[in-house]
């Protein structure tokens, strides 16, 4: 068996995978609108929203295929064995890793630079300025190189002194790398943006009063100041076990009552109350064992690097292999579970803000987050089946409604 033909067929499958999901989300931007969302968009707005669609989707279209085009070449003509400097397995998987890590870096932020810096800008989302978005980029480029290297040395030490029993050893650190994310993201958001307490009033005391009606403490209620980067809405709870940290982005409160915003922590409330983040880090944890599933399978199998030009094993080249070509093929897989118990999570969280009283905040407040954030409001059934984790608005709509007639 030739691994590179193997690896190359695999690597061309999960493209196709993604073309298809770009040519079904693409012809859907023609979908009619559902009649109980149609108040979103006037003719000008939704002209707007197709425009900004069709150049986003050209865009992901264009990055797809440079990005197939470019790792094919590196795999074809043998080019990542050039950073293979021999001799130190640290070292040697260091310098595979560091190459391709930034080369990731560098097209991510070609890209990444043409929807924030050109697409937003174009349609009123960009706030940030050039020196912000070098300054994140260099930071997200440090940070993967660092966890990236961390891990596959660790990797390489436990191998190296333990051989095949790294398995379950190692399945329990990426496991613990689950959790520590998790826990960390608070801290690591401090490095990108700028906090600030929520100022006393109206909206403070209602979300407070709503948490501790539900049993939870509040840590901290902080302000966000996402408004540098873009004008796009959000907000979120951090924080494990039963004390929370409210998030709330500066643009949502600038666009949205004190009522819808207390109506979409309601929301966020029923999450925590089902505890759906935790039964969700189980799909996160399955993720995390099958990549050590498969970092072990393609270390111990030396066939493989003589195929791609290496005069030996390379763990950074094996970690390529699993992120690049293997994990692809089976993240769809991933993906239509873990999407699919999202949506019933988000049906039941959305129960919750009817249970505590505020149905309609919560209608009118998704409705200023679609029109705020461009989304799509029909997009395909084959796209929201494989991917979203949100069901469409139209149906969270006629949910939430039925769900505030029974209790009527």
């Amino acid at each position: 068996m030739n691994f590179k033909v193997l690896g190359i067929v695999l690597y061309a499958v999960s493209f196709l995978y993604t073309l298809f999901l770009q040519a079904v989300s693409y012809r859907s931007k023609n979908n009619p609108i559902p009649e109980n969302v149609r108040d979103i968009y006037d003719a000008e707005s939704y002209k707007k929203w197709q425009d900004y669609h069709r150049e986003t989707a050209l865009t992901d279209l264009v990055s797809s295929v440079v990005g197939f085009v470019i790792y094919l070449l590196l795999f074809v003509f043998d080019i990542l064995p050039a950073f293979d400097v021999g001799g130190n397995l640290y070292l040697s998987a260091a310098c595979v890793l560091i190459f391709v890590l930034t080369l990731d870096s560098v097209m991510g932020a070609v890209f990444s630079y043409v929807y924030s810096m050109k697409i937003d800008e174009k349609y009123g989302f960009n706030r940030m300025t050039m020196k912000t978005f070098i300054a994140d980029k260099i930071k997200g480029w440090l940070i993967q190189l660092v966890i990236m290297i961390a891990l596959d040395w660790l990797f390489i030490l436990l191998y190296e002194s333990m051989g095949d029993m790294i398995l379950l050893l190692f399945s329990c650190v990426m496991i613990a790398v689950v959790f520590a994310i998790i826990f960390l993201s608070p801290y690591f958001s401090k490095i990108f943006n700028k906090f600030t307490p929520l100022e006393d009033g109206e909206l403070r005391d209602k979300l407070t009063a709503l948490l501790e009606k539900n049993g939870y403490k509040v840590r901290e209620i902080q302000v966000m100041d996402a408004s540098k980067r873009s004008s796009r809405s959000n907000a979120y709870f951090a924080g494990l076990g039963r004390s929370k940290t409210i998030v709330l982005y500066d643009t949502l409160i600038e666009s949205m009552t004190p009522d819808e915003i207390t109506a979409v922590f309601a929301h966020e409330l029923g999450h925590g109350l089902h505890k759906d983040t935790f039964k969700n880090s189980f799909i996160a944890i399955l993720q995390m064992v099958t990549i050590v599933l498969l970092a072990w399978l393609t270390v111990r199998t030396e066939a493989i690097y003589p195929d791609f030009g290496f005069e030996g094993r390379n763990y950074g080249f094996a970690l390529v292999l699993v992120m690049v070509i293997e994990m692809p093929v089976l993240l769809p897989l991933f993906s239509l579970i873990a999407s699919a118990l999202s949506r019933r999570a988000e049906y039941r969280a959305d129960r919750h803000a009817v249970n505590e009283g505020y149905g309609r905040e919560l209608v009118s407040g998704l409705k200023k987050l679609a029109k705020d954030n461009l989304s799509d409001l029909s997009p395909s059934p084959i796209e929201v089946a494989l991917t979203y984790s949100h069901p469409p608005l139209s149906k969270r709509i006629e949910a939430i409604e039925r769900e505030m007639g029974e209790k009527e």
